[in-house]
């Protein structure tokens, strides 16, 4: 389970995790030296639930991009408030993003609780509880705790173990492996090495895999979760990559190092956004904004749908136009913040990675809408309904990052084939059924048709040959030409009419 902490500057989020893990996780010598937090810390700690990985981020409004970098994909969040100060602005921020990327699971913690009195740690709690109610995190279980003393920490570790027992793996099965960089160093006799969250599927010592977008080939030459060495890491877990054929400079926070079928990088993307309802004003069409995605950040313009503009605290689709491409999936969680990079303004969810610009206005928002379900079962099932009823199956593959053996037990539970000797389109096998039932009669009278044609030649060129015996040899010619092309016509529909037969017989299951 992967915990990271929120919360306003200096409410005590390292020295809680140090109290927690005993790692102090300012590492750089400026946090030393101005005892504030300004890049990412980690720290690990086992318990009866699994191993729990902590990602204490900074909690100062300058470095919120680096915030947003350690909160991608994490399990559960520590909402850490400090008792003399109580709720502050980057409390509230923190908490938006949260909610943003669908943090589904938290813990209040009251920092601080040796500074003041026991009735303003309760105050405290009540007024972060106050903050949640109106959020999917309402009623998270609240700890008062003193990282000086250790107040409470021995209990606020109990409901940690208890969540990581808790805690539901993410899907590994079925998906390619992606991970989501956040640090990159070279450590000597290892080479370059990479640390961050493997957001989905497994990877094992000896893969080859690509560093995204780029595009760089790279060999997995070690594998390590909380520094011991492992042959194996898997969704949801952190660990460091020891990567060969890459240079340490050809690397950066933001990139994916995942299976080369996913390296497919695009600067269109189909969202489904909101705006937060603090915001002063609505999100006009091609507003410029900053995008974090996974442990990425770049610049975008947001399209918005009519060219209409999307109303404070409105939910709508939109599509972002990336200033450089990305890898991304459906399903991936991503946070707007204004053109100045200084006030989150929204966020949603990745809908459509490769947005089809051919489409009808009414097909793009049925294809939307299919893609929208989240499931890909569900998904699909709704895009056989689209018209013409055919999907690509590599785009959809993609799509949902699906391994080959994934999408072909989709398929089956769908009841849908791959046709065609590339099978690159997905048809269901109600819709070739009714094809095939509407297309074999008319194969049949194509094939009546071309045996009447062929049999009223054959007749008039048997007139024309009455009387005519100078000509007799060369329309003899003709006629052996002429059956000659009949026979092969008609040996050519009998192919195509077993093909439409055994496809048929197919079918009938």
């Amino acid at each position: 389970m992967i915990v990271a902490t929120a919360g306003h500057i200096d409410h005590g989020k390292t020295s809680l995790v140090r109290a927690l893990t005993g790692v102090d996780t300012d590492r750089l010598p400026q946090e030393r030296a101005r005892g504030i937090s300004i890049d990412l810390g980690f720290a690990y700690i086992p318990s009866e639930g699994g191993l729990i990985g902590f990602v204490d981020v900074p909690g100062h409004e300058r470095f919120v991009r680096n915030m947003l970098a350690g909160v991608a994909g994490i399990d559960l969040a520590l909402l850490v408030v400090a008792a003399d100060d109580g709720v502050m602005p980057q409390t509230r921020e923190h908490l938006q993003i949260l909610q943003l990327l669908e943090v589904g699971r938290s813990i209040v913690v009251v920092t601080k609780c040796d500074r003041v009195p026991a009735q303003r740690c309760d105050e405290v709690g009540r007024a972060v509880q106050a903050l949640l109610a109106d959020t999917p995190l309402a009623g998270s279980p609240q700890h008062s705790v003193s990282a000086l003393t250790g107040q409470g920490i021995d209990g606020l570790l109990a409901t940690l173990s208890t969540a990581a027992r808790e805690h539901r793996s993410r899907l590994r099965d079925g998906q390619h492996v992606r991970l989501a960089v956040d640090r990159v160093f070279t450590v000597a006799g290892t080479g370059t090495v990479v640390t961050g969250t493997v957001f989905n599927g497994r990877v094992a010592r000896g893969d080859r895999l690509v560093v995204a977008p780029a595009g760089h080939p790279v060999r997995v030459r070690g594998i390590e979760i909380r520094g011991i060495a492992t042959e194996a890491a898997q969704a949801g877990e952190r660990c460091a990559l020891g990567l060969a054929g890459v240079e340490a400079s050809q690397v950066r926070r933001g990139d994916w190092v995942l299976d080369p079928a996913q390296c497919v990088p695009t600067q269109r993307v189909d969202v489904l956004l909101r705006v937060l309802p603090t915001e002063a004003a609505a999100l006009e069409h091609w507003s410029a904004v900053h995008v974090h995605v996974g442990t990425d950040a770049l610049t975008a313009r947001v399209a918005t749908e009519r060219s209409r503009a999307i109303g404070v605290g409105e939910r709508a689709y939109a599509q972002l136009v990336l200033d450089r491409p990305v890898t991304v999936v459906n399903g991936d969680r991503f946070i707007l913040r204004d053109q100045a990079g200084r006030r989150t303004i929204g966020g949603g969810v990745v809908i459509d990675p490769f947005p089809v610009r051919r489409r009808t206005p009414q097909g793009r928002a049925q294809v939307r809408e299919a893609l929208a379900l989240g499931d890909p079962a569900a998904s699909l099932a709704a895009l056989l309904e689209v018209p013409p009823g055919v999907v690509d199956a590599e785009a959809f593959r993609r799509t949902f990052d699906l391994t080959d053996a994934r999408l072909a037990a989709l398929l089956a539970q769908v009841r849908a084939i791959r046709p065609g000797r590339e099978h690159h389109a997905v048809i269901a096998i109600e819709a070739l059924q009714l094809l095939s039932d509407a297309v074999a009669p008319a194969h049949m009278r194509a094939i009546r048709d071309a045996m009447r044609r062929q049999d009223t030649a054959s007749a008039r060129l048997r007139r024309e040959l009455r009387g005519k015996t100078d000509e007799s040899e060369k329309k003899s010619d003709e006629i052996v030409q002429l059956k000659a092309d009949l026979a092969s016509l008609q040996q050519r529909f009998t192919t195509l009419d077993q093909e439409f037969s055994a496809l048929k017989n197919h079918f009938e299951v």
